[in-house]
């Protein structure tokens, strides 16, 4: 009778304990969860690439003529403009030869009148056969050989002239001049491989962006068929420097190159900045954050309500027609900000669960309510959070 009435005591105690969770979760009603609605806005799409700058334009000087260096005009490091005189190579060998082919001019120039004058007496003898048209005929050629003379000579003037130019070593481009390889007394010639200085011009610079030809193609057809959309035509470029800050100026993209590396399978695209600071140097690495253009109508997607399932595709919860919860498999092509741009699998006005949904599975009744940034728990259950703070908690979270 012990036993029994033991036995007896404690199935009704676990009666009680089963009753009595039953008829809570009864009064707690459908679990909560939170939703945003699907919207669709114009969002501007850009991606972030490696690249490296190189100057707008490279000059090597060499010298043009052959001599010893007298003379460097110019300091190493400062800017110089076109035409600045930077070397100046000794010139008396090349002034001597201007003054003898200036003489030579003379000369020619001198024995032209009196050939001339020959051929029109000449003329004038072979009308009336008092002399022999041979002779005559002699006499046209000596006084044209003597005007090719005096043009041969004219050509050797001027090239004398402009040998005695370079002896002066000028810049050919504005921009910042390198180091000097050559010193005052130093012979140089014309052939010679190496070059005096290197002038580099840093306003604009270029940056160099290396790019999958993939995307390249992708970004050519969404161009092409108006999902893309830019104001200018041209691509904007935003550069982070090396130290992690955002350099201040804007770029712009220039062209594409032509050819695809067979490596790596990617291409350039060069794009210029201004540099009027000269905080872009030669060869410095930065990431390039290249606009694409405008999106049309996309439709977004916070990322925290995307997940993946095992076959590794997007999904979401949506709260369905009838007020339970409804999987949906999404295509998801790339991120802006905290959002997934959807192409499909989604419609305008869905109501897409970002809290709440975690271990609830479809066909599960929901009071949903529209999700609000601070309104659940980090990484807590709403519904949970409101039984906490208050018995019945479900009604009260919102």
């Amino acid at each position: 009778m012990k036993k029994f009435a033991l036995f007896a005591g404690l199935a009704l105690m676990l009666a009680g304990c089963g009753g009595g969770g039953q008829g809570q979760q009864q009064a707690g009603g459908p679990p909560q969860v939170f939703y945003e609605t699907v919207k669709t806005s114009n969002v501007t799409l850009d991606t972030e690439l490696p690249g490296r700058t190189s100057a707008y334009e490279v000059s090597e000087v060499r010298p043009q003529v052959n001599g010893i260096i007298t003379a460097r005009l110019f300091q190493e490091g400062q800017m110089v403009g076109r035409g600045q005189p930077l070397y100046r190579i000794d010139s008396a060998p090349y002034a001597a030869q201007v003054a003898s082919a200036r003489a030579a001019l003379a000369r020619a120039q001198a024995s032209i009148a009196s050939s001339e004058a020959l051929a029109r007496r000449y003329g004038e003898l072979v009308e009336i056969n008092a002399i022999s048209r041979q002779e005559y005929d002699n006499a046209v050629a000596a006084a044209n050989q003597a005007k090719a003379d005096v043009a041969a000579q004219r050509a050797a003037l001027q090239s004398a002239q402009i040998n005695l130019a370079r002896t002066t070593i000028r810049a050919p481009i504005a921009g910042r001049i390198g180091r000097s390889t050559y010193t005052t007394g130093a012979l140089v010639t014309a052939s010679q491989p190496d070059a005096l200085a290197t002038i580099q011009r840093l306003d604009p610079v270029y940056v160099d962006i290396q790019q999958s030809s993939a995307d390249i193609l992708r970004l050519r057809r969404q161009l092409a068929s108006g999902d893309l959309l830019r104001e200018d035509g041209a691509a904007r470029v935003r550069l982070m420097l090396e130290d992690g800050t955002q350099y201040p100026i804007e770029g712009t993209m220039k062209f594409t190159d032509v050819s695809v590396d067979p490596g790596s399978g990617s291409q350039v695209i060069r794009a210029v900045f201004a540099n009027p600071q000269g905080l872009l140097l030669p060869g410095m690495f930065v990431r390039a954050q290249v606009v694409e253009g405008t999106r049309q109508n996309a439709m977004l997607v916070s990322q925290r309500a995307v997940s993946r399932d095992a076959k590794g595709n997007a999904t979401v919860m949506v709260v369905g027609a009838d007020g339970k919860l409804e999987p949906r498999t999404i295509v998801a092509s790339r991120t802006v900000g905290q959002d997934w741009i959807v192409e499909s699998g989604l419609k305008p006005g869905d109501k897409v669960i970002v809290e709440g949904a975690q271990n609830l599975p479809p066909g599960t009744p929901v009071q949903a309510s529209p999700y609000k940034e601070n309104a659940s728990p980090q990484g807590g259950n709403p519904q949970a959070n409101g039984a906490q703070a208050a018995p019945g908690g479900a009604e009260k979270a919102e």
